[in-house]
């Protein structure tokens, strides 16, 4: 996931693969277990503006961290780019990102490894468009607003595949997903790629509606916590405590639904109602739902089976040079040493 002062999921692609070229020196090593081992000093964990990841908020609020006997600087970015960045540099220890923009980070050269499901997109991301646009076919030839090489990027390609037409059946303007939402409001494109909370922001537009949401597309836009390989190598314990933490922060929400989506909608920068609304939106995965999801498979519920159609998707859409090797990128000791 207002987070109203910037983006959620952006790529720049071009520009995170120098920025990760000149500066992540990191080498993947296998890890070393969940068992045992110290959680160690400080972990800087980045997140930016999402409903499937203001729980860590919630975590940090309500000491949740402490008590799994970790020590968590929570860094909160308001550009989402720049979290991807201080990830792939190594200037944080873990952040939240989608499973597309870690799969381009890899293109590039990071060195990243999913230890989580945070969420599934569920309709929170939504193509956008004016009155008089009633179909994603009906956008042929119109204007369309997105954040280049974000996951509303991705989802505007899938549904224009979906509807017959390609990326040059329209006009396409890169925008950040704060100014798309604005330049929508302010009539300057026929209709935009956000999620929420920017689809507040959009809809606001008299006659505005979503023509196509991640709903249409289930499982294509999967949320995670990423990890630099090294603090799966040397510090496996600590690993095991963020996601432990998760897990215990999600059970405090449900026991404290009022006072958590209180927490939330402050650090959203929206009204308790409002974000009250993004819940069908966003599927956050409870613990079967991360073992199933880590499970190899060949359906889009399996996490290798979307990395690897995902990774396709991005290469024929000509948004990564190149089609990453995925092998170790997902890693589910932890999810599987988490106890019920």
């Amino acid at each position: 996931m207002p987070r109203i002062p910037t983006t959620r999921r952006a790529l720049a692609a071009l520009a995170l693969a120098l920025v990760i070229a000149g500066c992540n020196k990191e080498v993947t090593g296998g890890g070393s277990g969940t068992g045992g081992g110290s959680t160690g000093g400080k972990i800087t964990l980045g997140y930016s503006a999402w409903p499937g990841w203001f729980p860590w908020q919630v975590a940090a609020e309500q000491g949740l961290f402490a008590k799994n006997g970790v020590d968590v600087e929570l860094k909160y970015f308001e550009n989402y780019t720049d979290s991807l960045n201080a990830l792939s540099t190594g200037n944080i220890d873990a952040n939240s990102q989608t499973l597309n923009d870690t799969i381009s980070s890899v293109a590039g050269g990071a060195k990243e490894v999913i230890v989580l499901t945070n969420d599934n997109s569920t309709g929170n991301d939504q193509i956008i468009a004016r009155a008089g646009i009633s179909s994603v076919a009906d956008l042929k030839g119109k204007t369309v607003a997105a954040e280049q090489g974000t996951v509303d990027h991705y989802l505007l390609l899938l549904a224009l595949q979906k509807a017959g037409l390609g990326s040059a059946d329209v006009k396409f303007t890169p925008l950040a997903t704060d100014a798309a939402a604005a330049a929508f409001v302010a009539g300057k494109v026929d209709a935009v790629g956000v999620f929420a909370p920017f689809t507040t922001t959009a809809l606001s537009r008299k006659g505005s509606r979503a023509i196509s949401t991640s709903k249409d597309f289930p499982g294509a836009i999967p949320d995670h916590l990423v990890v630099k390989p090294s603090l799966v190598q040397d510090r496996p314990a600590a690993v095991q405590a963020l996601v432990k933490t998760w897990f215990d922060t999600l059970d405090w929400i449900s026991a404290n639904r009022d006072q958590a989506i209180g927490i939330m909608a402050k650090r959203a920068g929206v009204s308790t109602a409002d974000y009250a609304t993004y819940d069908a939106g966003t599927t956050i995965f409870t613990l079967d739902q991360n073992l199933e999801a880590f499970a190899p498979g060949a359906t889009d519920a399996h996490l290798d089976y979307q990395a690897g159609k995902i990774a396709n998707f991005l290469f024929e859409a000509k948004l990564i040079d190149t089609k990453p090797d995925l092998i170790g990128m997902l890693d589910a000791q932890f999810v599987r040493a988490t106890k019920k």
